[in-house]
């Protein structure tokens, strides 16, 4: 891969943390000389994309574009949307070359942008960095091509277990299987999600946050609970973050505990399901009208397996403590099988340590 190109994705990677729903898009500007003269990355919503920020820092050093080469790992959109259209940025600008990792999946994008630019007679070329930048923007590409009825964000599950497939002990203690940095690094896949995921038993057993604490982040994902009776407690600690959106699905409640959960700030969405719970697939459809891309689950093991037997889940998150705890919940509740080939199969994307843990990622095969 071109270094230029490799240089663009680590941009990219930055803008995980701060820019969703849009997608993560590092650029780079570079001279005929090969000089680098500009690069920037996506910022937050309603800000500028990568390509107007490189050309920003390209004319805080006094650099000239004309002639350059942007290096972008996806494709400059062609659109009025919250910001300006990135592709009248570029020619604007002088551009000579684009060099795009793919195209962006988004219907009002979908190749207009490079149509755009050959129009104006920029060179464009498409592909370098491609496997490495659809990686990035996981999520944004599964709610862009996932087919109706049920359009949904990419799903992870993040499981904390010990070495034999424990989440807690009998009793529901589960603080702390896994170390510090485990937890940090928790943390840092929150922080890139849409929204995080967990059901009303984890509420009332842990009264978790489940927030994102890492320095230099301020957004924080939406917090979507499953509730099918509208039991969260209104003195929940969960209320306690300050500018984040929570939004709790039931089955159905009377209006008067609506009212309450409401007047804490929620958004309380009615999808009941023939099973009198929550229906998820529609749930999942409403985040992605929502512009959730990625959903990051963090529940027990009755949602979990909710979710496994949906068909929900893409992905599975798992850090894993080189502890034995015998008896204890597991990961979700399948089952029971009575053969191998019911099992839900996965295939690992990932395994690496994190402090003294094992950090898995592994993907539900297609």
């Amino acid at each position: 891969m071109d270094t230029f190109m490799s240089q663009a994705l680590a941009l990219a990677e930055q803008a995980c943390l701060v820019c969703p729903p849009n997608p993560a898009v590092g650029c780079v500007l570079v001279r005929a000389d090969g000089q680098v003269i500009g690069q920037g990355h996506t910022q937050a919503t309603g800000q500028a994309h990568a390509e107007v920020m490189a050309l920003r820092d390209a004319a805080a050093r006094g650099h000239a574009t004309q002639g350059a080469t942007a290096y972008v790992t996806l494709e400059p959109c062609a659109h009025q949307g919250r910001t300006g259209p990135c592709a009248d940025a570029l020619i604007a600008a002088g551009v000579q070359r684009v060099v795009a990792a793919l195209q962006d999946p988004n219907p009002r994008v979908a190749g207009q942008g490079f149509d755009r630019l050959r129009a104006a007679g920029i060179e464009v070329v498409v592909g370098p960095g491609a496997e490495a930048s659809r990686e990035l923007n996981i999520g944004f590409f599964s709610r862009m091509t996932r087919q109706r009825p049920w359009v949904r964000p990419w799903v992870r599950l993040k499981v904390v277990a010990s070495l034999d497939g424990r989440t807690a002990l009998p009793s529901g203690v589960s603080q702390w299987i896994t170390s510090d940095a485990a937890r940090a690094d928790g943390h840092a896949w929150r922080a890139r999600a849409g929204a995080v995921l967990t059901g009303i038993g984890t509420v009332l057993r842990d009264n978790p946050r489940l927030d994102v604490r890492l320095a230099g982040i301020a957004r924080q994902p939406m917090l979507v609970i499953v509730d099918s009776r509208l039991r969260t407690p209104l003195d929940a600690r969960l209320w306690d973050v300050p500018q984040r959106r929570v939004c709790i699905a039931c089955a159905g409640a009377d209006a008067a505990r609506e009212r309450a959960v409401r007047g804490r700030g929620a958004d309380v969405l009615p999808l009941p399901g023939a099973d009198g719970q929550v229906e998820l697939p529609a749930l999942l459809a409403e985040l992605a009208r929502r512009e959730v891309n990625e959903l990051h689950v963090e529940a027990g093991a009755q949602l979990n397996a909710a979710l496994w037997r949906a068909g929900l889940v893409d992905e599975l998150l798992l850090y894993q403590a080189p502890l034995l705890l015998g008896e204890g919940p597991g990961l979700a509740t399948l089952g029971p099988f009575t053969e191998l080939a019911q099992g839900v199969r996965l295939e690992y994307q990932t395994v690496g340590r994190v402090g003294p843990d094992l950090r898995i990622v592994a993907r539900v095969n297609a």
